[in-house]
Formats: C-alpha cells, sequence, structure tokens
C-alpha cells in the first residue's frame, strides 16, 4: 500500500509540529492537519532518524534544517532573551528573515518580549518542569488515596445496609436479651 502523503507535506507537517507554541498540542495540528496524531508524532520521529540520500536537494535542506532546530519552547531564557535583543533593532522583514533561519516565528519572538516585560520569564524551565512533577506525583497520590476512601465508604455503607437487613429478618439480639 502507498503512502497517502506527499513527502513535502509530511515535511511541511513535521516543521508546523516542531514550530508550535505552548498552547497548542500535537493533537491540534493532527486534527487541523487531517491526519492521525500517531502518524504525526511518527513522521516526527522518523525525521529526526531519517536518512537524506533518497530526497531531492531542497527537502534534504530542509529535513536537516528540522533536525537542528528546536521548538520554541525548548529555547533557554538566556537565548530567549538575546533573540529579544538582536530583534529589537530590526525591521519586520529582518526579523522575519531571521526567525526562519532560526526555525521560529515572528510572534515567537513578540510573545517572549511580552513575558520579559510582564516578568512572567523569570520563572526557571527547569524549575517549573520540576515543580509539575511533583505536582503531578501529589496529584496522583491524592487520586489514589481518595479512591481508597470512597472504597471504603462503600464498604461501610454496605455493611450497614447488610446489618439492617439482619436485624429486620433476625430481629434484633439486645431486644430479646432484656
Amino acid at each position: 500500500m502507498g503512502s497517502r502523503y506527499t513527502q513535502s507535506f509530511k515535511i511541511q507537517a513535521v516543521e508546523k509540529a516542531l514550530s508550535r507554541t505552548d498552547s497548542t498540542n500535537l493533537k491540534e495540528i493532527a486534527q487541523a492537519l487531517g491526519i492521525g496524531y500517531s502518524t504525526l508524532e511518527k513522521w516526527i520521529r522518523l525525521s529526526k532518524d531519517q536518512e537524506f540520500e533518497s530526497l531531492p536537494d531542497h527537502e534534504i535542506a530542509s529535513q536537516k534544517r528540522m533536525h537542528e532546530e528546536k521548538r520554541p519552547h525548548d529555547w533557554s531564557h538566556q537565548e530567549k532573551l538575546d533573540m529579544v535583543i538582536i530583534c529589537s533593532s530590526l525591521s519586520e522583514q529582518e526579523i522575519s528573515k531571521l526567525c526562519r533561519e532560526k526555525g521560529l516565528y515572528p510572534h515567537h519572538v513578540f510573545q517572549w518580549k511580552v513575558d520579559f516585560i510582564n516578568g512572567n520569564a523569570s520563572v526557571n524551565k527547569a524549575k517549573s518542569q520540576g515543580e509539575m512533577k511533583t505536582l503531578r506525583a501529589e496529584n496522583k497520590a491524592l487520586k489514589k488515596e481518595l479512591n481508597r476512601k470512597d472504597r471504603a465508604l462503600a464498604e461501610t455503607a454496605a455493611l450497614l445496609v447488610l446489618q439492617k437487613k439482619v436485624h429486620e429478618i433476625w430481629g434484633n439480639d439486645e431486644d430479646s436479651s432484656l
């Protein structure tokens, strides 16, 4: 069975996925492109591992650039700040050209500038990832504890119902002993 998508479509899809913003996830991109999420993930994985011999020259350059590029949210704060500083003295056309070379879109640079102005960039990425991991683990533990307590409460309620039925059928032992 042959491929349903051209090589250039696959390359463009992978480029779009790798240049996504923090607020966009791969599922949304795959849905917008009309392809499966796992298909897009496979293309990304293959683009990183792929041999370039069978591709035309312009696709080889594009594939190599994709292999070397970082996604916008993979940039360190220092790299983001450097890019904002460099772009501050450039025209919009020059910013667009520089962004293309770096694998970015101009709106990434403008967003980084706003983040620095508003103080949103002061949080260390590694620290926030560590905090997220800790919060996920805590959330998982709390859910586990809540499920345990829910099961215990359900068991207690079932025992009370059974005890009530036993008393109705057999009578209360305390009443007969008096």
